[in-house]
């Protein structure tokens, strides 16, 4: 039986990314995030009704500052009081979970896609997705970049600027490019 690329991506096996249909609801994406950028400044926060409808789950109390950029985001799973500042970037094109009060400053990018190191294949848009997980009461400080594959443990620190590459302990605070761990608790 033929799988689709979007069936390959979902199940983390190399896919192409110029699919005509990955295309077309990476369009229905960036609808959902225009319509967020251009929402009421009175509104401060608020998440615009089709992002949030766009999301494979969202909790109370969360925030979202514009602008944002998500690639397909029905792979996003968002716990309560999380907080994104200006200028988030998450290409989830592989699953992202962020836990419950977690703090992401401006311009955190998060990146669940790995391009083939071949280049013919690279030219030909083939990618493998890789799921990021961020635990609760975790502090992304801004700038940081966090690699496909991570898993950020619950109340970890990531400095502004990092370059998450490997996973991060529970309790770490983690600095650099690459991100190394300066305490633990």
């Amino acid at each position: 039986m033929l799988r689709t690329e979007l069936e390959k991506m979902q199940a983390g096996e190399w896919y192409s990314c110029l699919d005509p249909e990955l295309e077309a609801l990476r369009m229905v994406a960036r609808r959902a995030v225009h319509e967020h950028r251009v929402l009421d400044p009175d509104k401060r926060g608020a998440i615009a009704p089709r992002l949030a409808a766009l999301f494979g789950s969202v909790g109370n109390d969360v925030y979202i500052e514009a602008p944002f950029h998500c690639a397909y985001g029905f792979n996003i799973a968002i716990g309560d009081g999380a907080y994104f500042n200006a200028g988030c970037t998450i290409l989830d094109s592989g699953s992202v979970t962020i836990g419950e009060r977690t703090l992401m400053g401006p311009n955190v990018q998060i990146y669940c896609a790995e391009h083939n190191k071949e280049a013919d294949l690279r030219a030909a848009g083939q990618e493998i997705a890789r799921p990021v997980s961020i635990g609760s009461d975790v502090w992304i400080g801004g700038g940081a970049v966090v690699l496909p594959g991570v898993t950020i443990g619950d109340r970890s620190v990531i400095g502004a600027g990092s370059v998450i590459t490997r996973d991060v302990d529970s309790g770490a605070v983690v600095v650099g490019n690459p991100g190394r761990p300066v305490r633990h608790d």
